[in-house]
């Protein structure tokens, strides 16, 4: 009998990039001016690769100008997904919220079917005290990304954040080479989170698929660096979520042959230089649900297009 294939909203490219894409066109390196970040997250969500798309990333004190640029953009039918945000915090913690109330009430239109709606919010912490001083202050329906430094106490940190019920966050690179966490920094991180219990996002430097030499600006003249690929985060993530070693989650990270790896409706799977793993869907759902939401990109059309041209999509 022939192989029953999973409907499209069940296979396991969807099951892994289904809104793994958030886009921070605002920030470097694209560093788009609003108008175009806007434009741009219209036509992604449009495009046939919506799919992948997940929020827009803003800075608080720049709601009101996304306001004023997005919003003859905005759906306004009833039953309309309404353009979901996430916010990048300042020290100021208090007037960031106040931004996102005034913003979500100026956009409460349609019983909140329609329109955008902030509900996620990202703030970096370097101490217990920041965790617990930020997650004190947060309204219990916000989503709330802690970003943990790689270099300090990151088990403390993290088991702050578990008992706090908030999210996790971990910056993967930058424009400047200096910036990329080594992969076993990386695999800590994920290793705490799993161990406490807490859903984390990733950002900066996951543009491309997989590991490589990159140009780390869009200058003509940018230097190059070794970056990660949002692949080998999601893979790696993927083997520790099914109980898998801190080694291979490292080789994964490290992984930059893209004919290592394959495609398949009912899995991915790597083929190591020991043994294959293969990535089911349910494992690829508890991934995504338990270990990594999404991650940011100032670029939605390079993850997308790179995964395209290797045949992943």
């Amino acid at each position: 009998m022939p192989v029953r294939l999973p409907p499209l909203t069940d296979r396991a490219s969807r099951l892994l990039l289904e809104g793994l894409v958030d886009y921070a066109g605002l920030y470097a390196p694209a560093a788009l001016a609003m108008p175009n970040a806007v434009r741009n997250y219209a036509h992604y969500r449009a495009s046939g690769s919506g799919w992948i798309l997940g929020r827009f990333i803003c800075p608080a004190q720049s709601l009101t100008l996304f306001s004023e640029k997005a919003d003859p953009l905005l759906p306004r039918d009833a039953g309309a997904i309404p353009w979901r945000l996430s916010v990048t915090g300042s020290p100021d913690v208090a007037s960031d919220l106040a931004e996102i109330a005034a913003f979500n009430q100026r956009h409460r239109v349609c019983f909140d079917e329609c329109g955008a709606k902030v509900d996620a919010y990202e703030i970096k912490v370097t101490s217990v005290g920041d965790v617990e001083r930020i997650a004190a202050a947060m309204p219990r329906e916000l989503l709330t990304y802690l970003e943990v430094p790689l270099d300090g106490d990151v088990e403390t940190l993290i088991a702050a954040i578990a008992r706090a019920g908030k999210q996790a966050k971990v910056r993967m690179g930058g424009t400047t080479a200096d910036l990329m966490p080594s992969p076993a920094s990386v695999v800590r991180f994920f290793s705490a989170c799993f161990a406490h219990g807490v859903t984390a996002k990733a950002t900066a430097g996951l543009h491309h698929p997989l590991r490589g030499m990159y140009r780390l600006t869009y200058e003509p003249d940018a230097a190059i660096g070794r970056m990660y690929g949002f692949l080998n985060v999601a893979l790696a993530v993927a083997h520790l979520a099914s109980g898998g070693s801190d080694a291979e989650a490292i080789q994964l990270l490290e992984e930059a042959d893209a004919g290592r790896i394959e495609f398949s409706d009912l899995h991915v799977a790597w083929h190591g230089p020991d043994r294959t793993l293969t990535f089911t869907r349910d494992v690829l759902q508890q991934m995504r649900q338990r270990g990594l939401v999404s991650f940011g990109s100032c670029s939605f059309t390079e993850p997308v297009d790179e995964s395209r041209a290797l045949g992943w999509l």
